[in-house]
Order: structure tokens, then C-alpha cells, then sequence
């Protein structure tokens, strides 16, 4: 944010010794007011006092779960996972399932281990949101949400699920 505050401020500087009038606002992302650095820069007091109205954001639209349905990674699909060991300190268990039979095979055998790290479902093919009620209703208590697995698999070279991601490794 001072970088910012400091390119605004250089470049009223620049625009008052060239001749300019007064700075435009093209955006306000928040943050301190900085006319008083104008203020300074200019020595004319409230000279970038902004308008007494000024619009305020709208708040964003309602985000759901179903808004982010269907999921579709097709970087990613069920099969096997070769182990492997990484090093994410601070990662909290993550794992790694779609809307298909192994996935839920593995939910089911996996279930009292998944409980017990308190890890994080990532549902990367789900068509809706019944299906993904229905995975949801495996492993009660837990979170589970619909998000594309396409980064992830990209970063962590991963072609297929269902897996678990630790701060230490993953496995299938």
C-alpha cells in the first residue's frame, strides 16, 4: 500500500509541476486517505479534499456452493497414486476426491483417518450439487467443496485422485 501511496504521490508532483489542475480518482481500493500528502506537496490545504459524496462499492453478489458447480479438472481422474514425500510446512491436510466409485471406496476406508487430521475435501469432478451432497453425506463433519484441481495438479504433477496432501507428503 506505500508504494502505492508513493507512485499517487509522485505522480501529483510530477502533474502539479507540469501544469495540471487537480488529480482524477479512477479507483479507490481502500486503504488512508492521501490528501494530506498532497496537502504537504502543494502547500494549499485541502486543495485534494475529495467530494462529500462519493459512491460506495456494492456489496458482491450472494456466492453458494452451487454457484461454483458443475467441476471439471481434466488434468485429473481416478486411479492410482504413487507415494511421495513433500516438504509444506504450515499445509494443512488436504484431500483430493471426485464423483466416482473409488473416491468413494476410498472416503469410506479412509474415513476414521481423515476425521482425525480434520482435513479438507476438495471435490475436483462434481456435476452438481446432489452429488456432491451425496459424497458430502460420506464423511460427515467434514468440509468438503467444489474447486477445480488444475493449479494443484500442475504444481504437484498429479494426474489422478483420490489422495491426501499433508504438510509431509501424499498418498493415496
Amino acid at each position: 500500500m506505500k508504494f502505492l501511496k508513493m507512485m499517487v504521490l509522485m505522480c501529483a508532483v510530477g502533474c502539479s509541476t507540469a501544469g495540471y489542475s487537480a488529480l482524477t480518482v479512477v479507483g479507490d481500493i481502500g486503504g488512508e486517505p492521501t490528501d494530506t500528502y498532497f496537502d504537504a506537496v502543494n502547500d494549499q490545504p485541502g486543495e485534494f479534499t475529495p467530494p462529500e459524496s462519493v459512491d460506495q462499492p456494492q456489496a458482491p453478489a450472494q456466492v453458494s456452493v452451487a454457484s461454483a458447480l458443475p467441476v471439471r479438472t481434466p488434468e485429473l481422474s481416478p486411479g492410482a497414486v504413487t507415494p511421495r514425500k513433500l516438504t509444506l510446512p504450515g499445509m494443512p491436510p488436504v484431500f483430493i476426491i471426485g464423483d466416482d466409485d473409488l473416491s468413494r471406496q476410498w472416503l469410506a476406508q479412509r474415513r476414521v483417518e481423515l476425521t482425525r487430521l480434520n482435513a479438507t475435501g476438495f471435490v475436483v469432478n462434481v456435476a452438481d450439487q446432489d452429488r456432491l451432497k451425496a459424497l458430502q453425506a460420506l464423511l460427515p463433519g467434514s468440509d468438503m467443496v467444489p474447486v477445480s484441481g488444475s493449479d494443484l495438479a500442475r504444481r504437484l504433477q498429479l494426474t489422478h485422485y483420490p489422495l491426501i496432501i499433508t504438510e509431509k507428503g501424499l498418498a493415496q
